[in-house]
């Protein structure tokens, strides 16, 4: 089985759509996507393109997906609130039923951690923290996203996997995503991030999505940056 894992979209539809033209994501036995998928500018048309998947899209939940069906007031980006809005009560429900993890193949994924949506692992966490997050996870493959920063590492035997995020990546600009199969690929899809801004501009309706658009895509931050943030920090949400 071949498994194309997209992680993080945040409602950025031209990142998916980039990611979604690759052949080997067409090709894909099984496209899963691992959680915070439309808490961003283009929640509903990113919802319905990742409904067109059909039965091959697996879905995970992430703690924007959470927080999205709770409309937590202070939800830590302004945008998430918004999201959550333009989405009907069928479409947040649909959202408060995905499952925390899914195994296919004997590999897990889940969003952040096994046990929580909004916990942080790092690259760079010692074994220690990554025996804590892992306790009781018999799966010698985990998956997970939720810090935009694609990585593979072994942690006591495991292979852990992040494919880092399709709509707001921290370091390398492009749509980041992996392939699992005849082992495990880090793929980055390059896109045209002046179009894809433009595009976001023109068809979001969020207030403040010429500076968001500026941020997230056309200057994403730094993996230096997104590590100092999150370094020593035990659970969080992104």
């Amino acid at each position: 089985m071949t498994i194309a894992v997209l992680s993080d979209i945040h409602g950025v539809l031209p990142a998916l759509e980039a990611v979604l033209a690759e052949p080997d994501v067409a090709a894909a036995d099984r496209i899963v996507l691992l959680g915070d998928l439309l808490a961003g500018p283009m929640p509903v048309e990113t919802l319905a393109r990742l409904r067109a998947l059909g039965p091959r899209a697996v879905w995970v939940r992430g703690n924007a997906d959470r927080e999205l069906t709770e409309a937590v007031p202070d939800i830590p980006d302004p945008i998430g609130g918004w999201a959550a809005r333009q989405l009907s009560p069928a479409d947040l429900a649909m959202l408060a039923g995905l499952p925390l993890t899914v195994t296919l193949d004997d590999v897990l994924f889940c969003h952040a951690t096994p046990r929580d949506d909004s916990e942080i692992v790092l690259v760079d966490s010692p074994l220690s923290r990554w025996a804590e997050v892992l306790d009781g996870v018999p799966q010698p493959t985990i998956v997970c996203g939720h810090t935009h920063m694609p990585f593979t590492r072994l942690a006591d035997r495991r292979l852990v996997v992040n494919p880092g995020s399709v709509g707001m990546p921290y370091g390398t600009p492009g749509a980041h995503w992996a392939l699992l199969g005849d082992g495990v690929q880090l793929r980055r899809t390059p896109y045209d991030a002046e179009a894809a801004c433009r595009f976001l501009v023109a068809h979001s309706g969020y207030p403040d999505i010429e500076e968001w658009a500026d941020f997230f895509v056309r200057n994403p931050v730094s993996d230096a940056e997104a590590l100092r943030v999150f370094s020593g920090r035990g659970t969080s949400s992104t």
